[in-house]
C-alpha cells in the first residue's frame, strides 16, 4: 500500500472522528433529551474539551489529506493535549469526582487513535514543505 493511500485513510479517520465527536458532544451539550440522559455522570470539562477538539480533528484531517506538514503537526498536538486531558480527568476521578466508566474507555480510545494518527502524520507527511522551483 502506498504512503499516500495510508495517509489518506488516516486523514479520513481523523475527519470522521471529528464529525462524530462534534455530533455526539453537541447532542449532550446543547439538547435536552435522550443523549443527555444517556450520558449519565458526564464530566463537563472533558465533554467541552472533546467537543472543541472535534473541530481541530477535522482541520488536521484536511491537512493530512493534502499532505501538509501543519496537519501532521496538529495531529501530534492533538495527541499531546488528549493525553493532558486524560491526566486531568484522572486527577478529577482520584479526587472523588463523579464519572461514567465509559469516559475512561472513550478517553483511552481517543488517546490511542490520536497516537496512531499523529505518528502516521509524522512519519508519512514531509515536515518540511518545498516550494516549486527551489
Amino acid at each position: 500500500m502506498s504512503r499516500t493511500i495510508i495517509i489518506r485513510i488516516t486523514a479520513a479517520v481523523a475527519l470522521l472522528f471529528g464529525i462524530a465527536t462534534i455530533k455526539e458532544g453537541g447532542a449532550v451539550l446543547f439538547f435536552d433529551g435522550e443523549a443527555r440522559l444517556a450520558a449519565g455522570n458526564y464530566v463537563p470539562f472533558v465533554l467541552w474539551s472533546n467537543f472543541f477538539a472535534g473541530f481541530f480533528y477535522i482541520l488536521s484531517g484536511v491537512g493530512l489529506w493534502f499532505l501538509r506538514s501543519w496537519g501532521a503537526r496538529l495531529a501530534l498536538i492533538i495527541f499531546m493535549l488528549t493525553v493532558s486531558l486524560f491526566v486531568m480527568f484522572g486527577i478529577y476521578v482520584w479526587s472523588g469526582g463523579l464519572f461514567e466508566n465509559r469516559t475512561i474507555v472513550a478517553m483511552t480510545i481517543r488517546t490511542a487513535v490520536w497516537a496512531i494518527i499523529g505518528l502516521a502524520g509524522y512519519y508519512l507527511v514531509p515536515l518540511k514543505q518545498t516550494t516549486p522551483g527551489k
